[in-house]
């Protein structure tokens, strides 16, 4: 972010006292705290969404998030001469949810589980009138990841000389292909009987609830980054959580199983939303990451990492079914 970029605070109404470069963006020390200046990538509607909703949430008290900090004429985005948009939001400055201290990693399901009290949204609440109703199709979002993954696998078997990576990848294509597509079908059936069964509630989700969102200061946590998200099933923010730290602890069961209790010790789940958490686990998206990935850069040289990935996705795939059996089918 250049020194044109950073002349836009003058549209808003702070002192500037120290500027800094932060992780994409520019941490601000200034008289109403730091505040943190980036790039914004997504359309105007979305970021009145997302104030709105951190209003809400920040109404009901219950967790601390980011807010975002208008300028003098009440604007939420300043573009500089290129067109480039950029927001800026109050920021915590503190280290990241330690992944491997499970303490941490159960203090901030509990955190998740009383957010998403916030943003249980009921029709005499709604104000984002564009999104009023189920914005997010977990079947159309597997059925295009599915193309995807035939589109690789012709691409693979028409392909020539393959590199040790690719023969690797095309041997396990066809059981991951199998396995997503038997997944879609299942939850696609499933999705109509929930959304029946859920009628006129509204529920919003972080979209992007991982360790580098939440940050501690050394006396609570704080929740950043909300431009992803969304109204869905909160399911999806515990999903991407628990499938994070399940990769990383090898499906360890015990660890699931504590991860569950934690966030009903605060909001409890119910039984079509504990069926749309095993469908998102069961689904293979970490094969659709490398094969999508691998498909959409350059081919002439693979990275290591990806190999490495790939090994990685296959050793665990046992212990990953283990865990779905142990933990949601045999009850």
């Amino acid at each position: 972010m250049n020194d044109r970029a950073v002349s836009l605070l003058e549209q808003y109404d702070i002192e500037v006292l120290r500027t800094r470069k932060g992780r994409g963006a520019i941490l601000c020390d200034t008289d109403k705290g730091c505040l943190i200046f980036k790039e914004y990538a997504g359309n105007e509607n979305k970021i009145h969404i997302q104030d709105r909703l951190l209003h809400y949430i920040q109404d009901m008290g219950r967790v601390r998030t980011e807010m975002i900090y208008p300028t003098k004429e009440g604007n939420l985005l300043v573009r500089d001469m290129e067109g480039v948009s950029y927001v800026l939001k109050t920021y915590c400055e503190g280290r990241e949810c330690n992944v491997y201290e499970k303490k941490e990693c159960l203090e901030a399901v509990k955190l998740l589980a009383r957010l998403h009290l916030c943003m249980e949204i009921t029709p005499e609440q709604v104000f984002f009138e564009k999104t009023s109703g189920r914005g997010f199709s977990a079947g159309k979002e597997y059925e295009k990841h599915n193309r995807e993954l035939r589109r690789v696998r012709k691409y693979l078997k028409q392909k020539g000389q393959k590199t040790w990576f690719e023969i690797c990848l095309l041997n396990y294509f066809d059981y991951f292909l199998e396995q997503a597509l038997t997944v879609t079908e299942e939850w696609t059936q499933y999705r109509l009987g929930e959304n029946e069964a859920q009628g006129e509630q509204i529920l919003f989700c972080h979209g992007d609830y991982q360790y580098h969102n939440i940050l501690w200061d050394q006396e609570n946590w704080f929740i950043v980054n909300f431009e992803k998200c969304l109204p869905d099933n909160p399911i999806r923010d515990l999903y991407l959580f628990m499938r994070k730290l399940l990769e990383k602890s090898n499906w360890s069961v015990s660890l699931g199983k504590e991860l569950l209790s934690a966030y009903e010790e605060e909001r409890p789940i119910t039984a079509l939303s504990r069926i749309d958490l095993y469908y998102r686990l069961s689904y293979p998206e970490k094969f659709w990451k490398i094969a999508n990935f691998y498909y959409n850069s350059g081919k002439a040289w693979i990275p290591e990492r990806n190999r490495e990935k790939l090994e990685k996705l296959v050793a665990q795939e046992k212990e990953k079914q283990a865990f779905l059996h142990q933990v949601f089918r045999s009850f």
